[in-house]
């Protein structure tokens, strides 16, 4: 905790996809058993500045494996409404008594963790109310943003500011806010590569990162994936057909 200031990492999580179903619990690894949503939250828990990892889980049966995950890792979780995303992340942050959420997504296994503490101090020293790690490799960034900057947006944004696009009123009005936009190493800003898992193809990629370096999990270096990648062309080209409409709209 830093200043009375308490950073909880929110993470949404739900079971329905329409290219590939259940994308959190999928195996990264099918001998041990790890999952996506392992891997991410063992990465947050291992980041000093975040101070609690909360589930914020949609309603319904489908999704009731993630509280048997959240006891599995000793976590925290509320239960919310499956279309107000932001609704349920606001209530995760208040159930750990955040001032302050984390946010990344519960289907990217592979999190930019190396610049965590340095956009943390830059938010606080800024006293931003947002702060976005972008652009990078679709996937590995990461969003600061305050509690209240969270419920002004559900306050005065409309159903689709609500929806998985939660900083989506942010950005659309960055005059009304104090944020930041932190660009990782240039060569983390590559727009032929995706990390985050949403078809089939994105989940052969991953395993195949996970079992090259699963030595090193959670916290697996960025930019050893990337050389990885660029070793292995054919990765990159199973998931070539998704990455112009994956960046079209992510760093408004």
């Amino acid at each position: 905790m830093t200043l009375n200031r308490r950073l909880v990492a929110a993470l949404a999580c739900r079971n329905q996809g329409s290219r590939l179903y259940g994308k959190p619990v999928q195996n990264l690894d099918i001998a041990s058993g790890t999952r996506i949503i392992d891997n991410i939250i063992r990465c947050l828990q291992n980041i000093e500045i975040i101070d609690e990892v909360v589930l914020a889980i949609s309603f319904g049966t489908e999704n009731e494996i993630f509280k048997q995950i959240a006891s599995d890792h000793n976590l925290k979780f509320i239960v919310g409404d499956e279309d107000d995303v932001l609704s349920r992340l606001i209530s995760a942050a208040e159930c750990g008594q955040a001032t302050d959420v984390f946010r990344v997504t519960s289907e990217s296994p592979f999190l930019y963790f190396e610049a965590a503490e340095y956009c943390w101090d830059k938010y606080i020293s800024s006293l931003l109310d947002a702060l976005f790690l972008e652009p990078i490799i679709d996937g590995c960034g990461f969003e600061i943003i305050s509690l209240e900057a969270l419920k002004r947006s559900h306050r005065e944004g409309s159903l689709k500011h609500r929806s998985e696009m939660c900083s989506l009123y942010i950005r659309e009005n960055t005059d009304s806010f104090k944020i930041a936009r932190i660009a990782p190493p240039s060569d983390l800003q590559r727009f032929n590569l995706r990390l985050t898992v949403d078809n089939p193809e994105d989940l052969v990629v991953c395993r195949h990162i996970y079992e090259a370096f699963k030595t090193q999990a959670p916290r697996i270096a960025l930019d050893e994936i990337v050389n990885f990648l660029d070793r292995n062309p054919e990765l990159i080209k199973l998931t070539s057909p998704f990455t112009e409409s994956g960046y079209k709209t992510m760093f408004l």
